[in-house]
């Protein structure tokens, strides 16, 4: 048994919610399945080029929603699963380094994909599960990418990945271009989606407007649609919250099908003038 893991990042300095991160899990046993799927709708609606929440217009929506409903039904469906992690600008971290200031990119991905998929609650058949991990392309320098790659094969030292024979190869954590990667696409318009909405871009009109513009008014419908599928999922979803254990235990952090983690330090102040109003 192997997992995919297809991971990608999104806005980076947001006005309220910064630091987006997100991945997609699929099991080695499904991935013809899913694939196959996301195949058939692409091609029903003519994708022939690369699938992007900043591709979203209203000539596009309905398209744009039918993918949204084609990778939903593979999470209901348990064949996929999403997880989405942020911070909130109004939590500032205290005690930093320099060395944390400058590598706090890797180290919230490190955090991310160490925690968000639940991994160590995955697997109880005593078998060893190897982990692919697919990272869209890291803006940085070659060491430092490398480093951060050094890092997550080492999750496999963990007491808790141990025990759950959680393995991971170093040729199997990988760099890639989303162009060539649906899973990653989809991703991308999830995950902005969120972006879109924390971050109060909903709102936003054009300079000297008194309307909002048809491709926002677009961005804000397809991110319904998407926040009402989430709903079916978890009921009572709110999007600027971590997801809860939903009265299961820690295995849930694993067995949902989508997750939200707002990323808090564990030493911070808050700033109440970075609040939504």
């Amino acid at each position: 048994m192997e997992y995919r893991i297809y991971c990608d990042e999104s806005v980076k300095d947001g006005k309220f919610f910064s630091n987006f991160y997100g991945g997609v899990l699929v099991r080695s046993r499904d991935l013809r399945r899913v694939e196959k799927a996301i195949d058939a709708v692409c091609e029903e609606h003519h994708f022939n080029t690369e699938i992007k929440w900043q591709k979203v217009t209203a000539n596009y929506l309905q398209k744009y929603i039918a993918l949204m409903d084609t990778f939903f039904d593979l999470m209901d469906a348990d064949l996929v699963k999403v997880r989405i992690m942020f911070t909130q600008n109004a939590n500032r971290p205290l005690n930093l380094s320099d060395e944390q200031l400058q590598n706090e990119y890797f180290i919230l991905y490190y955090h991310f994909f160490q925690h968000a998929f639940g991994l160590p609650y995955s697997n109880d058949s005593g078998r060893p599960v190897y982990v692919r991990a697919y990272f869209d392309y890291l803006p940085d320098t070659l060491p430092k990418r490398q480093a951060f790659k050094e890092y997550i094969k080492g999750l496999q030292t963990k007491p808790e990945f141990r025990l759950a024979h959680i393995k991971f190869r170093r040729d199997d954590i990988t760099e890639v271009d989303s162009k060539t990667h649906r899973l990653l696409q989809l991703l991308d318009v999830v995950l902005g989606s969120m972006a879109f909405r924390l971050n109060d871009k909903h709102l936003e009109k054009p300079d000297g407007a008194r309307y909002r513009g048809k491709r926002t008014i677009a961005k804000e419908k397809l991110y319904k649609h998407i926040n009402g599928r989430i709903q079916r999922l978890l009921p009572a979803f709110n999007c600027g919250c971590s997801t809860g254990l939903r009265g299961g235990g820690l295995e849930n952090r694993w067995l949902h099908a989508y997750r939200h983690w707002l990323f808090v330090p564990n030493a911070k102040e808050v700033d109440t003038t970075k609040y939504k109003k």
